[in-house]
């Protein structure tokens, strides 16, 4: 039996909890003893989010566990949930589901084989995504391959992975871009943070395993694909930069 760690960040997602999605994930956790807790790492919410999950889940399910942050981003909520695990391996998901919660099982096989990452790609079922965030992905991958060489991961956005908690643990604390998050305002999904964490795993040699993953793309007020996309090009020239000055030259 594996011990896993399920870390949600959550930022305003009241619309999301009334249609029953923490139902969803506490129901399938608590018949997989695979899962040994779930972190939920509220990102400061200003609106019911908290309420509901004190009111309702935490005394409905055992394995529930509420942090609360102030509102520094989603990658800091993730690095919050990766510090508290406790389990073995540390998985963390969008809270939405756009990715349901049973894929996780594909996550978890390549495990046994001996990874110590596996992210989730979304390369050949992107359903009911806009053509233009298509495109624009696809752009992206193009920069982000020539600047700071992700070469062979297609997909480093999904917010569905799984790790090692102690290789984790080590590349959070070698993060630069994303080392020192700052209070801010609005929504940030962080996209910039995934691809850091990644560069840092290749760097350091861990063995990383991507998995297609059913995924349908949901709407949701948290993201700003244009505004999105520019902070993830800025953080993908810092990182390019901050190579170059050889910042990420260590040895695992």
């Amino acid at each position: 039996m594996l011990k896993i760690t399920l870390v949600l960040p959550l930022y305003n997602e009241e619309t999301n909890l009334q249609k029953g999605v923490l139902d969803k994930i506490g129901n399938y956790i608590q018949k997989n003893t695979d899962f040994i807790e779930v972190v939920i790492v509220d990102d400061g919410s200003n609106d019911n989010s908290k309420e509901i999950i004190k009111s309702k889940y935490l005394t409905q399910f055992n394995k529930f566990h509420l942090i609360e942050n102030n509102h520094k981003g989603k990658a800091n909520a993730i690095i919050t949930g990766i510090k508290k695990a406790k389990g073995e391996y540390v998985m963390f998901s969008d809270i939405d589901l756009a990715t349901p919660i049973e894929e996780s099982e594909k996550l978890i096989v390549p495990l046994y084989e001996g990874f110590d990452i596996v992210i989730g790609s979304r390369k050949s079922k992107r359903l009911g995504a806009p053509i233009l965030r298509k495109i624009m992905a696809v752009g992206a991958i193009i920069i982000r391959d020539l600047l700071i060489n992700l070469s062979g991961i297609k997909d480093t956005q999904c917010g569905f992975k799984i790790f090692k908690t102690s290789s984790a643990k080590e590349i959070i604390s070698k993060l630069i871009v994303y080392s020192n998050p700052q209070i801010i305002k609005g929504s940030a999904v962080s996209a910039g943070f995934d691809m850091e964490f990644l560069f840092i795993a290749k760097k350091l040699g861990y063995k990383i395993k991507e998995i297609s993953v059913s995924w349908k793309h949901v709407e949701t007020k948290h993201v700003n694909f244009f505004k999105d996309s520019f902070d993830a090009l800025k953080d993908i020239f810092k990182i390019r930069r901050l190579d170059f000055k050889k910042k990420y030259d260590f040895k695992k």
